[in-house]
C-alpha cells in the first residue's frame, strides 16, 4: 500500500476522525442508557412503594402487613434482588426476599416526599431504592407514620447496562465499517479527476498528445486550462528554439564556406602555411556546429514528447547500410533486440546514435559486433560490443571530448560524444567497457 498516495492518507484521516466521532458517541450514549435505565428502574420501584401504600395496614399492636401480597414472584424469593420493606417504630414487616436481613435507611429529611437513595442489602450488595414515609390509621384509630421501602440490587442494572452496551458496540461498529466504505468510496470518486489528469500527462509525456482533453470539475479545470496554456507556450518556445538553431547554422555555412575557399585560393597560391591553420579551425568549427546542432534537436525532440519509436526497424537499416560498406571486412553481425524495445523521441536522433555506436564497433572489431537492446520499467538500453583491441581506462575517460585515439582510420572523433549528448539531452545516459567481447571498448 503506497502511504504517499493522496488517496491512503484521506482514507486514513477519516477513518480516525470516523473512530473518534463514534468512540465519543458511545461514551456519551452509554451515559444516556444508564441514567435511563437507573430512572427507569427507580420510577418502577416508585410504583412498588404507591402499591404498598394503598394495601398496608397496622394491627392494634402497631405491627404493618399487606392486606394482599404483590404479584411479582422475585418477592418470595429469598435474596432475589427485589425487596420491600415497612417500618414502623419497633415492628416492621418485610418480603420474603429479603428473609433474615433488614434494611437499614438513613436519617429521613424529606418528610412525606418519595426520594432514591443507595442501600447495602444481603450479602453485602449495593441496592438502589425508593423510600417515602406515609401516615396510617391503626386498628386502635390513632395516626402511625411508616417507612416504605422498595430495592433493587444493582447487579441486575448492570447486566442490562452491559446488554444495552454491548448492542451499542456492535450497532456502532457496523455503521463505522458502513462509513469507512462509504467515505473510501467517496474521496475515490473526488479523486478520480485527479486520474483522469495523470493520465492525461503521461499522454503528453508519450506523445500521443499535447493537449488534457476531457471535462473536469470546476475545482480542476482552472488547473488544467493554466497546463494546456504552459504546454502551447513550451512547444511555440522550443518550435522557436528550433527554427533559431537552424537559422544559426545556415548563417554560419556561408562563413565557414568563404573561410574553405580562402584556404583553397592559399593552396593554390601555394600558401599552405595560411591554408593548413585555416583547414583545421574550419573543420573544428564544423564539427562544433554538428554537435551543438545535434544536442539542441535532442533537446527540442525530447521536451516536446515524441511517440515511441521501435528499435528493431531502425537497428536493421542501419546493419544493412554498414555490411554494404568497401571495408566491412565480412564482420559477424549479431543483433538481440527485445520484441517491446522502444525509443520515445526523434527517429533521426535514435538512428544517429545507433549509427555512431555501430560504426565506432564496425572499425575497431576484429571478426563480430554485437548489438543487445533490453527494455525494463519503462528504462531501454542499448549495448554494442565488439572484439577489438579496446582502450586504456585513461582513454577511456576522455571519450566524447572529440579526440581521436587512431588517426589511420576516418572519423571525426565526435561521433561518440554527439552520441552522449544525444543521451544526456534524453534524460539518460552513457557508460563505457573495456574487454566486453575480446577486448574493446563498449557502449
Amino acid at each position: 500500500m503506497n502511504t504517499r498516495s493522496l488517496s491512503f492518507r484521506l482514507s486514513c484521516a477519516a477513518a480516525l476522525a470516523i473512530a473518534i466521532a463514534l468512540g465519543l458517541a458511545a461514551f456519551g450514549l452509554k451515559t444516556i442508557f444508564n441514567q435511563e435505565i437507573e430512572r427507569r428502574a427507580a420510577a418502577e420501584l416508585g410504583q412498588i412503594v404507591v402499591s404498598i401504600a394503598a394495601q398496608v395496614k397496622v394491627d392494634a399492636s402497631g405491627a404493618p402487613s399487606l392486606e394482599t401480597p404483590l404479584s411479582d414472584p422475585r418477592f418470595e424469593t429469598p435474596y432475589s434482588g427485589l425487596y420491600w420493606q415497612i417500618s414502623h417504630a419497633d415492628n416492621s414487616a418485610r418480603s420474603r426476599s429479603l428473609w433474615d436481613f433488614s434494611l437499614t435507611v438513613p436519617h429521613d429529611q424529606h418528610g412525606d416526599a418519595r426520594w432514591t437513595t443507595n442501600l447495602v442489602g444481603p450479602d453485602r450488595a449495593k441496592l438502589l431504592a425508593v423510600v417515602q414515609t406515609i401516615a396510617v390509621t391503626t386498628a386502635s384509630g390513632s395516626d402511625a407514620r411508616l417507612q416504605i421501602v422498595a430495592a433493587l440490587d444493582r447487579s441486575d442494572l448492570a447486566a442490562s447496562q452491559q446488554y444495552l452496551f454491548r448492542l451499542l458496540v456492535l450497532s456502532l461498529s457496523a455503521l463505522g465499517i458502513i462509513l469507512v466504505i462509504a467515505m473510501s468510496i467517496f474521496i475515490r470518486l473526488a479523486l478520480r479527476p485527479f486520474d483522469e489528469l495523470g493520465r492525461g500527462l503521461r499522454r503528453i509525456h508519450a506523445g500521443s498528445s499535447r493537449t488534457l482533453g476531457g471535462g473536469f470539475p470546476d475545482e480542476v479545470q482552472p488547473v488544467v486550462n493554466d497546463l494546456n496554456r504552459l504546454i502551447a507556450f513550451q512547444d511555440a518556445a522550443l518550435e522557436r528554439a528550433k527554427t533559431h538553431a537552424a537559422d544559426l547554422a545556415h548563417g554560419l555555412k556561408t562563413p565557414l564556406a568563404v573561410l574553405g575557399a580562402v584556404a583553397r585560393q592559399a593552396r593554390q597560391d601555394d600558401r599552405n602555411d595560411i591554408a593548413d591553420p585555416i583547414d583545421e579551425q574550419t573543420l573544428l568549427m564544423s564539427k562544433q556546429v554538428d554537435r551543438v546542432l545535434a544536442r539542441a534537436r535532442a533537446g527540442v525532440s525530447a521536451a516536446l514528447s515524441r511517440g515511441a519509436i521501435p528499435i528493431a526497424p531502425v537497428a536493421d537499416k542501419i546493419v544493412r547500410a554498414l555490411r554494404r560498406l568497401p571495408d566491412d571486412r565480412g564482420l559477424q553481425w549479431d543483433c538481440d533486440i527485445a520484441a517491446d524495445a522502444s525509443f520515445h523521441g526523434d527517429d533521426g536522433d535514435l538512428t544517429e546514435m545507433l549509427a555512431n555506436l555501430l560504426d565506432n564497433a564496425r572499425k575497431w572489431a576484429t571478426t563480430r559486433v554485437c548489438l543487445i537492446v533490453t527494455q525494463s520499467d519503462g528504462e531501454t538500453v542499448l549495448r554494442v560490443e565488439d572484439d577489438g583491441p579496446g582502450l586504456q581506462t585513461e582513454q577511456m575517460q576522455s571519450i566524447g571530448r572529440g579526440q581521436r585515439w587512431d588517426e589511420t582510420l576516418p572519423g571525426t572523433g565526435f561521433g561518440l560524444a554527439i552520441t552522449r549528448d544525444l543521451a544526456e539531452a534524453y534524460r539518460g545516459g552513457s557508460s563505457w567497457r573495456a574487454q566486453s567481447l575480446a577486448g574493446s571498448a563498449s557502449p
